[in-house]
């Protein structure tokens, strides 16, 4: 946005995501409309990993409340809001997301173009 990548490009060459795992299942201690709100997300915003899991979890708790009928008040919604727009999982957050291909479990892809 501000150009700073251009103008000195090396300071930002070798930045990043860390590895991290996949995703993976939900926490053991979700109850049945925790995990449903788990598995939104994982369908919805597909690029989370591990990392994200203590996250995921606050806006999964959020979001169960919101599919139960439960009240849900402006705080809650807030920060259920915030916690997407930290995963990337808003429209103006989404633009900033870069996925890693595919990797293909194929060794002969290397030899040829697929």
């Amino acid at each position: 946005m501000t150009g700073a990548d251009l103008k000195n490009p090396s300071r930002f060459l070798n930045r990043g995501d860390p590895p991290s795992a996949r995703l993976g299942a939900p926490s053991a201690w979700m109850k049945e409309g925790q995990v449903a709100a788990w598995e939104a997300f994982q369908r919805e915003i597909p690029w989370l990993a591990e990392s994200d899991r203590t996250l995921l979890e606050i806006a999964v708790t959020i979001r169960a409340r919101l599919m139960a009928g439960e009240e849900v008040g402006v705080q809650a919604l807030n920060l259920l809001r915030q916690a997407l727009g930290q995963m990337g999982g808003t429209p103006a957050d989404r633009t900033r997301i870069e996925t890693p291909e595919e990797i293909s479990d194929d060794p002969a892809e290397r030899f040829f173009d697929a």
